[in-house]
Order: structure tokens, then C-alpha cells, then sequence
């Protein structure tokens, strides 16, 4: 499994617009994706305009190639993109241990 981490600024005073907006997208776009395996998004405690979305992938391609190079992704960025303040930071990581 594959955890794509995204590091998300957005516009001051957008909050619950861009939560409901992330949600949205995550439900009726990205979970169609082929290999999405299911998603976390969690809001800055300190800055509160910072989110962190995580989305777990089957395998890197499944997001790198088959979402973000497939018409999904363009439908994904129309929902959300509007509130970024900046581009997204993205990474994506492999799992080395877990806690049972």
C-alpha cells in the first residue's frame, strides 16, 4: 500500500467550504479511482488553513499514472482547487511498521 501525503494551504475564511468541497470529491471522485484504498483529511490545530490529506493508493501508479494522468484528477482539481492558496505538496510513502 502506498500513503500519498498532501500538504494542502488554503484561502483564509474557507474552511467549511473547502472541508465540504474535500469530502465531495474524496466520495463521488477519487474513491472511483481505480487501486484507492480510502482516505484521511485532517485540519491544522495551530493554522487552521493547513490541511493534510492522506489517501491510501494499491500502488503508486494507481495514483500517479492511472488517477492523476486520467480524467478523474481534472474533475478532482475543479472541486478543490479553487481554495488552494498555493499548489499542494505531495509525497508519497511506504509503510514500515505499524503499531498492532
Amino acid at each position: 500500500m502506498i500513503l500519498e501525503l498532501a500538504d494542502i494551504r488554503i484561502q483564509p475564511g474557507q474552511n467549511a467550504a473547502f472541508e465540504a468541497a474535500i469530502q465531495k470529491g474524496a466520495r463521488d471522485v477519487i474513491s472511483q479511482a481505480n487501486g484507492f484504498q480510502g482516505f484521511k483529511f485532517n485540519r491544522g490545530v495551530e493554522n487552521p488553513e493547513r490541511y493534510i490529506l492522506q489517501i491510501f493508493w494499491s500502488t503508486l501508479e494507481d495514483h500517479t499514472v492511472a488517477f492523476r494522468q486520467g480524467p478523474l484528477f481534472a474533475h478532482w482539481r475543479a472541486i478543490v482547487g479553487p481554495f488552494f492558496a498555493a499548489p499542494p505538496v505531495v509525497e508519497h510513502y511506504e509503510l514500515v511498521a505499524k503499531s498492532d
